[in-house]
């Protein structure tokens, strides 16, 4: 049987209640979200619940996220649908501000996170984009001050821009990565998905497919631009258009690699299908695991 989650709208509300928590000496993890909840936000869940004694899901659909051509009046909310998944889940606490709480009258902050971490792959894209995620994500961490933060892998860039705005800014929270979650076909779960017709979402399934194939060649030895070239002719044959990019990149700076080493690698890449924008990433095996 589930038990409804406590919601709250406002900041003290919020404080408050973790106050209680902390005051008891138990650990609080946060998921935080914007909405349309599926099964990759629930994997997050459920890794707080196994490692915290409380967890917060915060659901908030952030405007300064979003550029002016995109899709923020579009983006799914599911409101009742997203409390009774996080009911059955077993979340103690859910936290869903207006955006005025979020971004009062008058609000002239931001948090920007520079260097190769907001350079390259989606950030040339989507201009504004990780300064609105690390902004919100800060004002989040400080809100709440849980012990521990998760986060998909699916969203590399954003973990790595979330983490080293986390360390910089010394906010005590665990920034947790949580690989990422599939459908059977490997497509990466995301809130966008449901953008795609039943022909597109038989066409995106070739995306996961276009990047495991550039692993395997370049995990066999072949030359970089070469593999990275076959995976964006896979794509385009495939009916992907534009693609944004295909790239490798070292792990943790996200600054673009052409040889193998030691360091830890993703192959990363974005790439649109009709009004949906795509985006996945896979680690690459490096040095003596290599084949």
């Amino acid at each position: 049987m589930s038990v409804e989650p406590s919601l709250v709208r406002s900041v003290e509300a919020l404080r408050e209640q973790v106050d209680v928590w902390r005051r008891s000496g138990l650990k609080v993890g946060l998921v935080p979200t914007m909405g349309a909840l599926h099964e990759g936000h629930l994997t997050l869940v459920r890794a707080a619940l196994a490692e915290c004694d409380r967890a917060v899901v915060s659901i908030f659909v952030n405007p300064r996220q979003f550029a002016p051509t995109e899709d923020f009046a579009l983006y799914p909310r599911r409101e009742a649908d997203d409390l009774a998944q996080l009911a059955l889940a077993g979340v103690q606490l859910v936290f869903m501000p207006p955006v005025e709480v979020v971004y009062p009258e008058g609000f002239a902050t931001a948090v920007t996170v520079s260097g190769s971490l907001t350079q390259g792959l989606c950030a040339p894209f989507r201009p504004g984009h990780f300064q609105g995620v690390a902004t919100v994500v800060a004002k989040l961490f400080l809100q709440c001050l849980p012990d521990h933060a998760y986060f998909g892998e699916k969203d590399w860039q954003q973990l790595q821009v979330v983490r080293r705005m986390t360390r910089d800014l010394d906010i005590p929270v665990a920034v947790v990565g949580i690989p990422t979650v599939r459908e059977p076909d490997g497509l990466a779960l995301s809130s966008r998905n449901h953008y795609l017709s039943p022909a597109q979402r038989e066409t995106a399934s070739v995306f996961p497919r276009a990047l495991r194939e550039g692993i395997e060649r370049i995990e066999a030895g072949d030359p970089v631009e070469a593999a990275l070239g076959a995976m964006r002719d896979r794509l385009a044959a495939s009916g992907f258009s534009p693609i944004d990019y295909v790239d490798l990149v070292d792990a943790v700076t996200l600054e673009p690699v052409r040889s193998l080493g030691e360091r830890p690698l993703r192959l990363a890449a974005a790439a649109w299908l009709g009004r949906t924008r795509l985006i996945d990433n896979w680690p690459v095996v490096t040095g003596a695991g290599a084949r």
